[in-house]
């Protein structure tokens, strides 16, 4: 019987082989050097010494910079779960009730995602130039708050770079939660209509259940993506100023190639993906109670 149900699989498994080897490669491997290279002194260059748990005592009990920039990334994650998705499943449901211009909207709100970061980023430093930029010509004009560089003050830095990425990145948002809607079908509007709900009600009870996967997964994705950023703020401010833009990605940069400390920088790094893989618990807790996604 295992004989014949192995010959009946040998055909699959022939298909699955070589992926299993390109994953142990590139994915194993690496994955096991990373863990071994996180306990050592390495500094990028030489012959890594083993160094036991002395990286990671450092990381939980001495580090105030690790825990300065996991902060910043509590703060990106919390912009971007509640800011960008409120925008975008706004203007998606608008533009589902609409049914001429729609590619025009689509090409107009997807154009700033296929921009290069740097690009993107370096326009933004010039607008936000309080002596050539935008904001300096309102301050000029008399219109207030606009007296101090907006990336180069502690309190207002870390939210100017991630308006600066939700300027990038709603329009991708939008266009994905329009398709889910497009998805919906029509006579549930309909019924809903002739039960007699409002706007928001139709949007409460008949959009929103309907996009419900995409939803939650895009929530998982940005969950994941607030704990990996790091093009905006590196182009931008470099973690400046004071370190208050500081986020995991940047530090383990610095330290990987700024202190030289590799070994630790991957130890960091390991840090990064276990913040941004807490994502993936919460999606598998959803879908072992049930939720379709």
């Amino acid at each position: 019987m295992s004989n014949n149900v192995l010959k009946k699989n040998l055909g699959s498994w022939l298909f699955i082989f070589p992926i299993l080897v390109i994953h142990l490669f590139v994915v194993a491997l690496p994955a096991m050097s990373t863990i071994y290279l996180s306990m050592t002194d390495w500094s990028g260059v030489g012959v890594p010494h083993f160094t036991g748990l002395t990286n990671i005592k450092r990381l939980l009990f001495d580090d105030d910079n690790f825990i300065s920039a996991l902060k910043n990334n509590i703060r990106w994650l919390a912009f971007f779960l509640t800011i960008p998705f409120v925008m975008s499943l706004s203007a998606a449901y608008g533009l589902s009730q609409i049914k001429r211009g729609v590619m025009f909207y689509r090409v107009s709100l997807f154009l700033p995602y296929i921009l290069p970061s740097v690009i993107v980023g370096a326009l933004w430093g010039f607008l936000l130039n309080p002596s050539s930029g935008f904001t300096g010509f309102l301050d000029r004009i008399g219109v207030p708050g606009f007296d101090k560089a907006l990336l180069g003050t502690a309190k207002t830095a870390l939210w100017s770079i991630a308006f600066i990425d939700n300027w990038h990145f709603w329009g991708f948002l939008t266009i994905l939660f329009l398709v889910a809607l497009q998805n919906v079908p029509r006579e549930l509007y309909e019924s809903a209509e002739l039960d007699g709900a409002n706007e928001f009600q139709r949007f409460r009870y008949v959009a929103l259940p309907g996009i419900r996967p995409t939803l939650v997964f895009m929530l998982m994705m940005v969950g994941i993506w607030s704990f990996l950023v790091f093009d905006y703020v590196w182009v931008l401010t470099r973690g400046g100023p004071a370190g208050s833009t500081e986020v995991l990605g940047t530090l383990v940069y610095r330290t990987a190639f700024g202190d030289f400390e590799a070994g630790y920088a991957t130890l960091q790094g390991l840090g990064m993906a276990f913040f941004a893989s807490a994502s993936l618990v919460s999606f598998a807790i959803l879908r072992k109670r049930g939720w379709e996604i």
